[in-house]
């Protein structure tokens, strides 16, 4: 796919890493699949990946965690 941001690269396949803040949470999460322009690095993640790491950030905020960092697995 064709970059949105640059307009110039094209996307692969490759990892993000994802900062996600909630409530006094933060959250980072490592090796997330994601789409990456080759051009200017601009990652984008599926929207299914996405919704799952919402979730995530959810139920660790109900816990009362502060500060996690783990790498991706999917579900």
């Amino acid at each position: 796919m064709k970059c949105p941001v640059c307009k110039q690269g094209e996307t692969e396949p490759g990892k993000a890493t994802v900062t996600l803040e909630r409530d006094s949470l933060t959250l980072v999460v490592k090796g997330v699949p994601a789409r990456v322009c080759r051009n200017c690095g601009e990652e984008y993640i599926e929207e299914e990946t996405a919704e799952e790491l919402l979730k995530t950030a959810e139920q660790e905020a109900a816990r009362g965690t502060q500060v996690d960092v783990r790498e991706y697995r999917a579900a």
